[in-house]
């Protein structure tokens, strides 16, 4: 597991100072770190960037490996997750108070089961709307991605990052 949190470092480091410099300094004037509104748009916006990542690893595995499709979703998602780990703790509830910092194993167990819950309520909530309340389906995916990104946020930002005291 250490091989694994040193990669999420070094994928932070790279990210921050490569890619993100110049939006996150657009959005430190536009949205503070320490407002709800401000670190809830940073999550949306790395939410997108984990599935971007996500989604290129699946059709790289997939389309260029030849990887079985479940294979190569898994590796998508787990590293989109790394990427969401990353970014969230270093950018988007940054101004936090991580309640399991010096935990980090732990700390990143919780944040993928928060996300893991959120897939199980992704379900559910495409199973009441399409299969008992006859709700197309693209709209019903829009609405259960819509619930689940906020419960991913409050969940994380209630259990892990906390508002720090003054």
């Amino acid at each position: 597991f250490h091989d694994f949190f040193h990669g999420i470092n070094l994928l932070k480091n790279f990210i921050f100072k490569n890619m993100f410099h110049k939006l996150a300094t657009r959005f430190r004037n536009y949205l503070p770190r320490q407002s709800l509104v401000g670190q809830f748009v940073r999550y949306f916006f790395t939410g997108g960037l984990a599935f971007v990542v996500d989604f290129a690893l699946f059709a790289l595995c997939l389309y260029v490996f030849h990887w079985h499709y479940l294979l190569a979703n898994f590796v998508g998602l787990i590293v989109g997750l790394a990427l969401n780990y990353a970014v969230s703790i270093s950018w988007v509830f940054s101004t936090c108070e991580r309640s399991l910092k010096n935990k980090q194993y732990l700390e990143f167990s919780v944040f993928a089961l928060v996300g893991i819950l959120g897939i199980g309520f992704n379900q559910l909530i495409m199973f009441a709307l399409v299969g008992k309340l006859d709700i197309q389906e693209m709209i019903s995916k829009i609405i259960a991605a819509s619930i689940v990104l906020a419960w991913n946020f409050l969940a994380r930002k209630l259990i892990l990052f906390r508002d720090k005291k003054v």
